[in-house]
């Protein structure tokens, strides 16, 4: 079958859509690229969630599967709202994912905890940037825009003491080697965006594409991402909102659940549960019910 994947232009969207593309092609399908500039790649001097968070990356790229420019869509999943347009398209696939955790790097300092009093760092995320003051309420906190490696080079040329970032994406990237210090940031510390380290593949609502890139999809991060969605749709939270929810299923099939959002009075509020694997597909929405009073 021949398609086209509709993707950003930036190095890891590409890199994301090229890992796709050739999983595809050893299914024995012919794939294309095309590339789609969105409203959140020319914005690049705002705050995201000032300018309507991270769904300005998708708009476009679902008009041109609109106007059949293209049948596939390749999202970093925690940029992917639960809120889509279903009439059209689908969710058709989510292949295993990558590392979940943030990352912090550094040019002078070790670790997040060594870092001076009133140490600047970068992060273009409320989420991130709400459980940096939560842990060390000192930090000053800069907004920091830009593809992976044009953040990064921003920390090399001295502009923040430190910069958090998706751990996942600067590993697809290999550009760990290019900071000289990092920490993998302990979920406990700092729980990721929901989605944050998997690839979701969106497709037109057409049969023949739908089950083409169906073998791409991985069961046990499928569940993971659901309950994830499940809990940010349940509190009517964006992507750009500031919460953190992560799902893993651990080696006894039990599912740990950790969320953490910003309640009313600006005090960060984390929770845990553990639910039996087989109770998986209302446990994101049951989790949320525990945080709906602080909203």
């Amino acid at each position: 079958m021949k398609l086209t994947i509709a993707t950003r232009g930036s190095k890891l969207a590409l890199w994301q859509a090229e890992w796709v593309k050739k999983r595809l092609e050893n299914l024995g399908h012919e794939v294309d690229l095309k590339i789609v500039t969105t409203t959140g790649d020319k914005i690049l001097d705002k705050p995201l969630a000032s300018i309507g968070g991270k769904g300005l990356f998708i708009k476009e790229v679902e008009e041109a599967l609109l106007r059949g420019e293209a049948q596939i869509a390749v999202h970093s999943l925690k940029d992917f709202p639960t809120e889509y347009n279903k009439e059209h398209f689908t969710l058709a696939a989510v292949p295993k994912r990558e590392a979940v955790e943030d990352v912090f790097l550094s040019e002078t300092f070790e670790t997040l905890a060594e870092l001076p009093h009133n140490a600047v760092v970068g992060t273009s995320s409320i989420r991130r940037a709400m459980q940096l003051k939560a842990f060390r309420e000192d930090l000053v906190i800069s907004d920091l825009r830009g593809n992976v490696d044009t953040r990064i080079n921003k920390l090399k040329k001295g502009e923040y003491d430190a910069i958090i970032l998706a751990y996942a994406g600067v590993k697809r990237l290999n550009l760990i080697k290019e900071v000289k210090y990092f920490e993998i940031l302990d979920t406990d510390i700092m729980i990721p965006a929901m989605g944050q380290g998997a690839l979701g593949i969106e497709t037109i609502k057409d049969e023949k594409v739908i089950e083409a890139v169906k073998p791409l999809n991985d069961l046990w991060t499928k569940i993971e991402v659901t309950i994830e969605r499940d809990f940010i749709d349940e509190l009517n939270l964006g992507c750009h909102a500031p919460v953190g929810v992560n799902a893993k299923i651990m080696v006894d099939d039990s599912i740990k659940i950790k969320a953490a959002i910003l309640d009313k009075n600006n005090k960060v509020i984390k929770k845990e549960m553990v639910v039996p694997f087989d109770e998986w597909e209302n446990a994101g929405r049951e989790f949320a019910e525990e945080f709906k009073e602080y909203l």
